[in-house]
């Protein structure tokens, strides 16, 4: 059973804007002839990387929800140019809208178990996966989503 990580989305005001990151880092590695691929550093490395690795993905935490996520693609331990062993987290770029669920804020990342994950909106079928994402944001604050 895959193990998940979930993690703050630190200056993102939306799925949108974390999508419109994506693309616009994405859009220089390609013009520096670097790989294309998205990663994230953090500092503290997971214990639990074949758990991870066995189709985990990042849940991003975006205004104080979980709010989409990103399949997790490979852990590797990277030294910083201060000497400081941190973690990149290479992730998929296609994001993933999940069911909007509050959470607190927190420092670092935090696990969390398969059993936990909110649902992908994609997978529901209901009318919430096309509403705007302003709105499944405030009928989720009012316990109404």
């Amino acid at each position: 059973m895959p193990l998940h990580l979930i993690k703050l989305c630190v200056g993102c005001e939306s799925i949108a804007d974390l999508e419109g990151w994506i693309a616009e880092t994405s859009a220089e590695r390609r013009r520096r002839k670097q790989p294309d691929e998205q990663v994230h550093t953090t500092r503290m490395m997971p214990k639990r990387i074949p758990e991870l690795l066995e189709g985990g993905s990042l849940y991003w935490v975006i205004k104080g929800m979980i709010s989409c996520r990103q399949q997790i693609l490979d852990l590797r331990a990277v030294t910083g140019s201060d000497g400081i062993g941190r973690c990149a987290i290479v992730l998929e770029q296609k994001v993933i809208p999940v069911e909007p669920r509050t959470c607190r804020p927190f420092q670092g990342w935090r696990y969390l178990d398969d059993k936990s994950v909110p649902r992908d909106l994609a997978a529901l079928g209901r009318f919430d996966a096309d509403m705007p994402e302003s709105l499944r944001r405030e009928l989720a604050e009012l316990g109404l989503l």
